[in-house]
């Protein structure tokens, strides 16, 4: 048993932004690789779940890029399991640079669902047999429920189209994070030296459903907006983000 799993990528082409320099979608899809990776490794990936009836579905997400990794770059991305905390299973990561430095760090609250009820299981049982990694933290203040924040105003909608869905049938993880840079202005996102982005993913998008993507500052949290994206016909939240741009 691998107790942390690590795979090592150059810098790609589609990983970057006209900067040369490591998006935050980008970092979304490095650890959506190596979590699907590590859990199939430790035999409670999708099949062995799906024999059961269940699913893990991504329910919280944090990362900090401390430092934009390059075009070309080396890089090593990590990950680990860290225990459940209530009705989450919690997920770390890093990206690490060729000094072996953490340069990305991240969190994540997954749950395991019973996919025939709709409903979220305690994940112990699933996690009897995976490995807890305790005192190995990346981002001990990750994966946070984030508040409601007033005031946002309405700045685009999306269709659910079909590069947006995954095996679950629903609008992938990552898919949001390239929403969410998308309303933004890209000079903001281009001069971040460090970003950080916390995700709650609270109701799924489906095939041909249409979202509105709000946007607003985050109370008086300094340089940092608060996204939520609500289901056009039911004004229902799907999911509520916080990114930080202050350096």
């Amino acid at each position: 048993m691998i107790d942390i799993w690590q795979e090592s990528f150059p810098m790609r082409f589609w990983d970057v932004d006209k900067t040369d320099r490591l998006t935050l979608s980008g970092t979304f899809d490095f650890f959506q690789e190596v979590a699907i990776a590590h859990a199939e490794h430790l035999g409670v990936g999708r099949e062995a779940l799906e024999r059961t009836g269940q699913a893990w579905i991504l329910s919280r997400m944090s990362v900090m890029l401390e430092r934009r990794p390059r075009l070309g770059e080396p890089i090593k991305v990590r990950t680990w399991p860290r225990g459940a905390e209530k009705l989450f299973a919690v997920r770390d990561y890093d990206i690490r640079d060729e000094s072996d430095i953490p340069v990305v760090k991240g969190r994540s609250g997954w749950v395991v669902l019973d996919v025939a009820k709709k409903r979220p299981l305690r994940p112990q049982s699933v996690m009897e047999n995976m490995p807890k990694n305790e005192g190995i933290d990346s981002l001990p203040d990750g994966a946070r429920g984030l508040d409601v924040i007033e005031g946002l105003s309405k700045k685009t909608e999306r269709n659910a189209a079909y590069s947006d869905i995954d095996y679950n049938g629903h609008v992938n993880n990552a898919r949001y994070v390239q929403w969410i840079q998308d309303i933004l202005d890209p000079e903001l996102l281009y001069a971040a030296r460090q970003m950080r982005l916390d995700i709650n993913y609270i109701s799924e998008i489906l095939p041909g459903e249409t979202s509105e993507i709000w946007a607003g500052p985050a109370g008086d949290k300094p340089d940092t907006i608060a996204v939520e994206g609500r289901h056009q016909d039911s004004g229902l939240v799907a999911f509520r983000a916080e990114l930080w741009t202050g350096a």
